[in-house]
């Protein structure tokens, strides 16, 4: 299986402050963030047991496969977001690594864009990432991690900051080193997952940044519908032409 691990430091802008004050809208303590850490650790503790939840869940072209024989038996869509909540048994750090880096995106971002956002940001991000590896991958291969989907908080907060002016270069950095690691021979990182989350996120920021005056939110519904509707067609072109 590809393990997907990221790490990121803490970003402080007042850009992003600024853009708090109109978004946030209340939304307090990173609340979505803390749950999200909750279920993956509590799914990654499933997964030691003896219950089938890793290759129930991990992403395989939103197919049923008995890994390793890679027979095709059904179609299972929720694979596409399931991704983000498995992780590898063998390599704990994959999974502390990744909460980690989430703890630190999700404690700036959340607050800066608002609950709903924010989750709705996350799950888009994931089903990205897969998107990312049906069109650059092997469609049938085994993923898992949430790497994906924190590289999309990577991509909208770039945005965001840029829009807004902000200091831009120790994120830059970040994102870059962590995406340049993917490329490695021999890391087994699936770096087609955290390009299709990078630019979802990026897509997601721009919406967000874009409409983020009161009157705009209609707007902002649309252009985030607009972004799902995008990775849907990509998903169907993916399975008719390479599946």
């Amino acid at each position: 299986m590809r393990e997907q691990r990221a790490s990121a430091p803490k970003i402080k802008s007042a850009a992003a402050t600024r853009f708090s004050s109109v978004m946030r809208r209340g939304s307090g303590h990173p609340a979505v963030t803390y749950v999200i850490i909750a279920l993956t650790l509590f799914v990654f503790v499933l997964q030691l047991l003896p219950l089938g939840v890793t290759d129930a869940l991990l992403y395989a072209g939103a197919y049923s496969i008995p890994i390793p024989e890679f027979a095709v038996i059904g179609f299972e869509p929720w694979r596409m977001l399931t991704v983000a909540l498995v992780h590898s048994k063998s390599f704990i750090l994959h999974v502390a690594l990744n909460m980690y880096t989430l703890w630190i995106f999700g404690r700036m971002l959340e607050p800066m864009i608002g609950r709903w956002r924010f989750a709705t940001l996350y799950v888009i991000t994931a089903f990205g990432s897969s998107v990312g590896v049906l069109l650059l991958d092997n469609p049938l291969q085994p993923v898992v991690g949430a790497s994906g989907a924190i590289f999309g908080l990577m991509g909208a907060t770039l945005v965001i900051v840029h829009k807004l002016g902000g200091n831009m270069t120790g994120l830059l950095v970040l994102v870059g080193i962590n995406l340049v690691i993917g490329f490695i021979p021999g890391t087994n990182i699936a770096w087609q997952a955290h390009l299709g989350g990078l630019i979802t996120g990026a897509l997601l920021g721009l919406v967000f940044v874009s409409t983020r005056k009161r009157r705009q939110q209609t707007l902002q519904k649309l252009g985030v519908a607009g972004v799902a509707v995008l990775l849907l067609v990509l998903t169907v072109v993916g399975a008719v032409v390479r599946v």
